[in-house]
């Protein structure tokens, strides 16, 4: 057993440093998903669109921009995304696709026709930080401090934006669109306004993992709509009810345990071919487990409501 801890301990650092990029992720279903109620599937070429944009800008020697660059290239996908969702009749799952596929062909034309960009010797928000705390005792969590950073100010920006009046129309667009269009708010409007405020965190997300690892390859966002999925569903378990800020924390620290239980399974040699089935079944066990919790509870209080009236 203390091997095993130690073990976790040695693992708890990648974990959370991926954890917390892949939360932002994370937080964009949580407003499109959660509150704006829906399931936009273009995630992956999003997530791809915004590592390839900043690999791009940052290559050119500006590391900062390539974050703003990033973010308005995930906006401009949530704008296509809505605008066939609203403008075209196109439903919405089946206008997540279609991006998601287009994404693909122009993921690799900014990428210059190349399926892998490297970043080695390119300065990046990562390498700035380092060398900023270099002697200091946090030189070796530059990366977590990064994430953190930006995972704090997404949370602080939702929690604001969705009590604004549009934030709350947004959330009433997710509740009854039918009641939303009665009030004289366009259902349209407030769609394209909150799927291109999570596409662009969707991006901000792909950004930073590529400047993280150094590189941003055309696959490098697959699967990831499964893992945002996945974590917002374990958040839910945690801390799914409550205030938008509460919610949202709950969010984050569903990824963080979703890659703790990765990092697990690759720990013990699991062939990396199967971790898309680990992701699938973490997905299934995050809905099951309440919907079991919430039928036992049922089940229990029939049986006391029996009891009740076989004493009387």
């Amino acid at each position: 057993m203390p091997e095993f801890l130690s073990e976790l301990f040695k693992l708890a650092p990648g974990a959370l440093e991926l954890g917390l990029i892949n939360a932002l992720v994370v937080l964009a279903l949580f407003l499109s998903y959660t509150m704006l109620n829906v399931c936009d599937l273009s995630t992956d070429g999003c997530f791809t669109l915004g590592a390839a944009v900043g690999a791009m800008v940052a290559l050119s020697g500006h590391p900062f921009l390539s974050i703003i660059a990033a973010m308005v290239s995930g906006m401009l996908s949530g704008l296509v995304v809505s605008f066939l969702q609203t403008k075209m009749g196109i439903n919405s799952l089946l206008a997540g696709i279609i991006v998601n596929t287009g994404l693909y062909s122009i993921n690799i034309l900014i990428m210059k026709n190349s399926s892998l960009v490297n970043l080695n010797k390119t300065e990046t928000v990562f390498t700035l930080l380092k060398e900023k705390l270099k002697g200091t005792f946090l030189e070796g969590s530059y990366k977590i401090i990064i994430a953190l950073i930006f995972v704090v100010l997404v949370i602080i920006f939702l929690s604001f934006f969705l009590r604004t009046r549009l934030g709350l129309a947004i959330r009433a667009t997710g509740n009854n669109p039918a009641m939303v269009k009665a009030s004289s708010i366009n259902p349209a409007f407030t769609t394209i306004v909150g799927l291109c405020v999570a596409n662009a965190f969707t991006a901000l997300s792909g950004c930073l993992l590529a400047q993280n690892q150094k590189s941003a390859n055309i696959d490098i966002g697959n699967g990831m709509v499964t893992v945002a999925l996945a974590s917002l569903l374990i958040g839910n378990v945690f801390l799914g009810k409550g205030k938008v800020t509460r919610r949202a924390i709950g969010a984050v620290l569903g990824a963080v345990v979703f890659r703790f239980v990765y990092a697990i399974a690759l720990r013990f040699n699991m062939p990396a071919s199967m971790l898309k089935l680990v992701s699938a079944v973490i997905v299934i066990l995050a809905i099951f487990v309440p919907y079991a919790a919430s039928k036992s509870s049922q089940v229990k209080r029939r049986m006391e409501l029996k009891g009740g009236k076989e004493n009387a």
